[in-house]
């Protein structure tokens, strides 16, 4: 099965800081652009800005938390990431078993020669 890819979405979860506020996220249950710059070695602002990105591409929904908003995982949206991944691996796979085959015929075809 052959899942779209979704390119906002890949380039959100492409950068390291956002996979790591991700797991943050995830294994906290939820956070604040300050309880994760005291996580991460970036600034509350790049947190704030890294939450947008997330945010835009619907990986997290963020309520107000007094002057703050609180930032959960949309784990449905992550799933769809998560099938993303698992489907262009998949083709990527069977592009290299290909590949594979191609070179060992031409490997067999000298050695016959």
């Amino acid at each position: 099965m052959t899942v779209a890819v979704d390119d906002g979405l890949w380039s959100a979860v492409g950068d390291p800081t956002r996979r790591r506020m991700l797991d943050l996220l995830l294994a906290d249950g939820g956070g604040t652009a300050t309880s994760l710059s005291e996580q991460l070695p970036v600034t509350r602002q790049a947190v704030a800005k890294h939450l947008g990105v997330l945010d835009r591409v619907g990986l997290v929904h963020a309520t107000p938390a007094g002057r703050e908003r609180r930032y959960r995982v949309d784990e449905a949206q992550l799933a769809r990431a998560v099938a993303q991944l698992s489907s262009v691996g998949a083709a990527w796979d069977a592009r290299l078993r290909r590949i594979k085959r191609i070179a060992e015929a031409i490997q067999r075809s000298q050695d016959q020669q």
